[in-house]
C-alpha cells in the first residue's frame, strides 16, 4: 500500500523542540513526504537555543531571529504562525509538520486543515489534546527518542507490552479494523493504521511498546497477522481469527 507523499513545511518551536531528536524528526517526516521547507524559530541571542546550533548546518535548517522583548509574550510562536499562513497562501506546499507541544498552535493546525493540507504535529505526551487532535497525524517525541525507547525496553523486561492495550485501546483498535475492513474478511494492516489516525491522531504502536502495528496485531489473541508480498515487499494483512 502506497501512500501519497507531500512536499512538507517543518516549522519548529525552538522553545518547545529538542535539538537531540532532529535527526529523528527529519526522518519521521520523510515517511509522509519531503521536509522542502526547515525553519526553526527562537531567540538566537538566548543561551536555550545554544544545542540547536550545532545541528542547523548538518540538516539544512534556517534559523528564525524573533527577539523575546517581554517574559509575557512569546514571540516566537507569533512569527511561526505568521510564516506558516505565508507559506499556506504561495501554495508551495501541500502539508506541514509543526514541532511543538505548545496549544498555541491548536488553531493554526485547524486553519491548514480547512484548506484542505495535511498536517502533522511533533511534541511531547504532555501537549495538550485540543493541539493533538487538530492535526491529521500526531507523533509523541518520546516515541522517537532513542534513548527512552532502550529505556522502556528494559521496562518491557518487567512489564510485558501486551499488557499496555487497555480495553479501550483494544476497543478502539476494533473499530478501526470494522471500517478497514467494510464487511469484508481481512484488509491490509496500513489501512488499520489510517483508521486508526483518523479516530486518534496521536495513535501509535510504539506507545505500547510495540515496533509496528504488525507486532501490535501479532500480540492481539482475536486477530491473525497474514504475509503478503507483492514485488518482494510485504503488504502484511489483517483478519479476525475463526473460532
Amino acid at each position: 500500500m502506497s501512500e501519497k507523499k507531500f512536499n512538507i513545511a517543518v516549522l519548529i518551536d525552538g522553545d518547545n523542540a529538542q535539538a537531540t531528536l532532529i535527526k529523528e524528526i527529519i526522518s519521521e517526516v520523510s515517511k509522509y513526504g519531503k521536509a522542502t521547507i526547515r525553519r526553526i524559530y527562537g531567540d538566537w541571542t538566548s543561551s536555550t537555543m545554544k544545542s540547536w546550533k550545532d545541528v542547523l548546518n548538518e540538516y539544512s535548517i534556517n534559523p528564525i531571529q524573533k527577539f523575546s522583548y517581554t517574559k509575557s509574550k512569546n514571540s516566537t510562536d507569533s512569527a511561526l504562525i505568521i510564516d506558516a499562513m505565508d507559506i499556506l497562501h504561495n501554495k508551495s506546499v501541500e502539508g506541514f509538520c509543526i514541532v511543538s507541544s505548545d496549544s498555541d498552535f491548536t488553531g493554526l493546525a485547524k486553519r491548514i486543515r480547512e484548506e484542505g493540507l495535511f498536517v502533522m504535529g511533533i511534541g511531547k505526551k504532555i501537549t495538550p489534546i485540543a493541539f493533538v487532535n487538530s492535526c491529521e497525524i500526531f507523533t509523541f517525541s518520546e516515541n522517537i527518542d532513542l534513548k527512552e525507547n532502550k529505556k522502556n525496553i528494559e521496562n518491557e523486561k518487567i512489564q510485558k507490552p501486551s499488557s499496555k492495550l487497555t480495553d479501550e485501546v483494544l476497543e478502539l483498535i476494533d473499530k478501526a479494523f470494522e471500517i478497514s475492513t467494510n464487511e469484508e474478511e481481512q484488509t491490509f494492516i496500513a489501512n488499520v493504521g489510517g483508521s486508526l489516525r483518523k479516530i486518534n491522531p496521536s495513535f501509535d504502536a510504539r506507545t505500547y511498546g510495540f515496533k509496528n502495528l504488525s507486532e501490535l496485531f501479532g500480540n492481539i489473541t482475536k486477530y491473525e497477522v497474514i504475509k503478503n508480498e507483492v514485488n518482494g515487499l510485504n503488504h502484511p494483512l489483517v483478519k479476525l481469527k475463526t473460532q
